[in-house]
């Protein structure tokens, strides 16, 4: 294996990995803090025992998602020299300002927040974990601002062989941007209420704080059903956006060989790789159209002529990324994606008909499709980033011109493996501290719940419920 395949393979773990904890920061932070204002506006000391047994999973969330963030941007220098030396000047920006704007606010007030239960007032409280939920969201923000440059480059001019911006604002105002953003945030906060719903429904199956679960199914199903509609709907908006700039993903995503008109969405294709040809499909006539521009007459052209066209736009080369792992994250994403709307939109059901309480056998279906939005995310992730292959800046660089010169094969190895081991530790950390804290029901009998600190840090204090 040479280096840049170990480069490449390194940056998909890492990532992987960090976004296993990312959209659960985003939807979370949100939902304890909606909880925490339910409390100061109403006094009912059971919103505070929500906004304190929740917030404690996602304080171990949240902590663990740092380390794995705080890696993943070295190899940037470290992996991908070449890469950072061509569009430094664009990349480092909004990295930077996520630095020092969105991590140091969330953080500070999240600290705040941990140890001021008794030394702020309510309102001044609630607010701390506001700003740790808009520091999270605005955190996506710069992130997705330096992705979609990578996605389709704008407000830049090339110069002495480095991309170097000439435009702040086209970045922020980038068409990729617009629809990527919402998005990732509504997916995590889909992320968050099927966290919330499961948990609660594990413990409604077993009749413990009733009240308290029920209160919080009720809000998990409702903020998770409005999101995934608008998750459905903006998907919808981002695929008619990458058929105009991304035309290769899309016509991979579909397993589209050669040009259709009228163009058809695949149900199943069997394709030989080598050969670049269907052998096998079950398609819906006209419906890719319909997905793709809201009529059903239109052309979608295939990978074949993309290809030919890329040839001789870009030069020789190979400009077809995987096929079959874009086409299969793509159905696993709208997949997952469709049974979290008909399981949300189900919850919700419950909710206004009073059922959640007694409708045991059906909540056990939730606390098995926390799964589904982790499933989701991954997908769609993956689908983004492979789906841009062989560009690591589409139509500017590709990605073997962006690895480093200088790094062996034997470094980037040794560290892949260092990574993938620390990851797997620390993930599986989290799962067993997010089992074990989930399943300790808040201690009723404590008026308010405790207050001390240390026990909405238990992983990192460790503290005894």
């Amino acid at each position: 294996m040479d280096t840049l395949i170990l480069a490449r393979l390194q940056f998909a773990i890492t990532t992987i990995y960090h976004f296993f904890f990312v959209p659960l920061t985003l939807g979370l932070s949100v939902l304890v803090a909606l909880m925490e204002t339910f409390y100061v506006r109403t006094g009912q000391d059971i919103y505070k025992r929500m906004t304190m047994f929740w917030g404690k999973l996602f304080v171990i969330n949240f902590a663990l998602g740092v380390v794995t963030g705080i890696v993943q941007e070295f190899q940037f220098g470290m992996n991908w020299a070449e890469y950072s030396r061509f569009v430094g000047d664009i990349f480092g920006a909004p990295l930077a300002i996520e630095a020092l704007l969105a991590f140091f606010l969330e953080s500070t007030f999240l600290g705040i927040w941990v140890f001021g239960w008794d030394k702020l007032s309510k309102g001044m409280h609630a607010a701390a974990i506001w700003l740790v939920a808009i520091g999270a969201n605005i955190s996506a923000l710069w992130i997705l601002v330096a992705n979609s440059f990578m996605q389709e480059p704008v407000g830049y001019v090339l110069r002495n062989g480095r991309a170097e911006m000439n435009n702040f604002f086209d970045l922020l105002l980038n068409p990729n941007l617009t629809v990527q953003f919402p998005h990732t945030v509504l997916a995590g906060f889909t992320t968050g209420a099927f966290f919330i719903m499961g948990i609660s429904a594990y413990h409604l199956m077993r009749k413990r704080e009733s009240e308290l679960f029920r209160r919080s199914f009720q809000i998990a199903a409702t903020i998770g059903a409005i999101s995934i509609v608008l998750v459905v709907l903006n998907g919808h908006s981002q695929a008619q956006h990458m058929i105009e700039s991304q035309p290769m993903k899309m016509a991979s995503a579909e397993a589209l060989y050669n040009t259709e008109a009228p163009a058809s969405f695949s149900i199943l294709t069997i394709g030989d790789l080598t050969q670049r040809q269907e052998l096998f499909s079950i398609r819906i006539p006209r419906l890719l159209c319909l997905l793709s521009y809201n009529q059903l007459e239109c052309e979608i052209k295939g990978i074949n002529d993309l290809q030919q066209e890329y040839a001789a736009r870009y030069g020789p080369g190979d400009y077809i990324p995987p096929v079959a792992v874009v086409y299969w994250s793509f159905r696993i994403m709208v997949g997952a994606g469709f049974l979290m709307l008909g399981l949300s939109l189900y919850a919700l059901f419950m909710v206004m008909g009073d059922m959640v309480g007694s409708r045991s056998k059906t909540l056990r279906l939730f606390t098995y499709a926390i799964a589904l939005p982790y499933i989701a995310n991954t997908a769609g992730w993956t689908l983004t980033e492979v789906g841009r292959f062989p560009w690591v800046v589409y139509g500017l660089m590709r990605v073997e011109d962006g690895v480093s010169l200088m790094v062996s094969a034997g470094n980037v190895l040794l560290s892949l493996i260092v990574f993938t081991l620390v990851y797997a530790i620390l993930v599986v950390a989290n799962i067993y501290l997010m089992s074990k804290y989930a399943r300790i029901v808040p201690d009723a009998g404590k008026k308010g719940g405790s207050s001390d600190p240390a026990e909405q840090l238990p992983s990192l204090v460790g503290a005894q419920d």
